[in-house]
């Protein structure tokens, strides 16, 4: 971010954008050097599986933008035609199989729990994006709260200059706050490397002048909003304050990584998936109660395995590093990491070596806070197409992300046109998930 300058009409836009959106374990120096999993005593091993009894006070939700193939990631089948190139590996619990472009995330299963009895109702990009990220099906009448709102909403910033729910990457039409005051939604981040931008005052435009200028447009504020006084402008307005705070505070070095040691942004993976895993890393450090990083590209219709390879590395070291770095951290046992997406793919190879959209079966992981790690929940059958055992809806798996959070599973929430809503949908959390 250094040397880099920007006009009034930047930052208008950067305050703009943010607005828019509201419609005891060491690694022992070895942290870089192999799989911490095999530095752990007996007893730290079974530590590290329950995770923490603690609620996550943080959750980083990696979003796999696209649809992820389940059967070419951490549902491998063995034996059948709809395998594919993918191969099962062993992972460090017995009986627990990953695909093999996934070593770095295999040493460590037995701090994850691997869902695969994900199912849901439609084959839509869209329309499946929504469903995961707020547990309800897109209507025209309402827009439903992200997880990232309620988090904020309920548990309140932990760092009070900071914004608490943060976006990294496209977000492809996110639900942001919803009814939830729009101040709560994600402040956007397009690129972890970019960080925050039009933050700096231009040379020409020194702070006195600055902040006369921001008290002209306060008065035309206020006598805009003594015509149209609602909510809706009053939250802008805050968001708008929230945004000035930010721009002048210390904490924004937070979004540089070049503040991080080279070594470390190494391990994570110099490529966009990688860098936001360790932006999410550094805003949690920081206090972001949610961060969601986006990672596109999943839409394999064609040459799937010409294209899986570079995914699945990006994944494997990202993640991999990212719950490593949480552990050295401490932070491992206070936030919760989701690895998510919005459907599967077809058993069957379509004539253009890929996969198509098929709702019928998909699989997700958690690790970390609130979650009992080192194990499998439900199966697809042999073939990879539909749930065979322990079926497990959005809902459901949206509940089990709010319980391992603490926040209330039962209390109702009313939309604006009175209808009520709960955290995570109406079904049951997963009791054998948490910890």
């Amino acid at each position: 971010m250094a040397g880099i300058e920007f006009t009034l009409e930047d930052r208008r836009r950067f305050i703009k954008r943010l607005a828019k959106q509201t419609l005891g374990v060491s690694f022992a120096g070895g942290m870089l050097g192999g799989p911490w999993w095999d530095e752990l005593s007996p007893q730290s091993r079974a530590h590290a599986a329950t995770a923490s009894a603690k609620k996550a006070k943080h959750i980083i939700y990696l979003f796999m933008d696209g649809a992820m193939s389940h059967l070419d990631t951490f549902d491998p089948k063995e034996g059948v035609e709809e395998a594919g190139e993918t191969k099962p590996i062993s992972t460090r619990v017995p009986g627990i199989q990953f695909g093999d472009r996934f070593p770095k995330l295999s040493y460590l299963a037995g701090a994850i729990a691997t869902v695969r009895s994900l199912s849901t109702e439609t084959g839509a990009h869209e329309q499946g994006r929504y469903l995961m990220r707020t547990a309800y099906k897109q209507i025209n009448s309402i827009q439903h709260p992200g997880m990232g709102a309620w988090m904020v909403d309920r548990q309140g910033r932990a760092n009070k200059e900071l914004p608490g729910n943060f976006l990294i990457g496209s977000g492809n039409r996110h639900p942001g706050a919803g009814f939830l005051p729009p101040a709560l939604s994600p402040v956007p981040i397009a690129n972890a490397n970019s960080g925050l931008q039009n933050i700096k005052l231009p040379k020409y435009l020194d702070e006195k002048l600055f902040y006369r200028r921001l008290a002209l447009a306060n008065r035309f504020d206020k006598s805009f909003q003594s015509q149209r006084d609602n909510n809706d402008v009053e939250a802008y307005n805050q968001l708008y304050l929230e945004t000035r705070k930010l721009m002048g505070s210390e904490h924004l070095k937070v979004f540089d990584l070049n503040e991080e040691d080279a070594k470390i942004r190494d391990a994570y993976g110099r490529n966009s998936f990688g860098q936001g895993c360790l932006l999410a890393r550094r805003l949690v450090e920081s206090g972001a109660r949610f961060v969601e990083v986006n990672f596109g590209g999943w839409d394999m219709h064609q040459d799937l395995y010409s294209r899986l390879d570079e995914k699945a590395t990006q994944v494997d070291d990202g993640m991999g590093f990212l719950l490593r770095d949480l552990h050295s951290k401490g932070l491992l046992d206070e936030t919760l990491v989701v690895l998510t997406t919005e459907f599967g793919r077809k058993p069957k190879l379509n004539a253009n070596a890929g996969r198509d959209h098929h709702p019928g079966v998909f699989c997700s992981l958690l690790a970390g806070a609130g979650i009992k790690g080192g194990q499998v929940l439900g199966a697809s059958d042999k073939h990879g197409g539909y749930v065979d055992e322990y079926p497990v809806s959005v809902s459901s798996f949206n509940k089990t992300i709010a319980a391992a959070a603490g926040l209330p599973l039962d209390e109702e929430f009313f939309a604006p046109n009175g209808r009520p809503f709960k955290i995570g949908g109406d079904d049951d959390p997963i009791p054998e998930l948490l910890a």
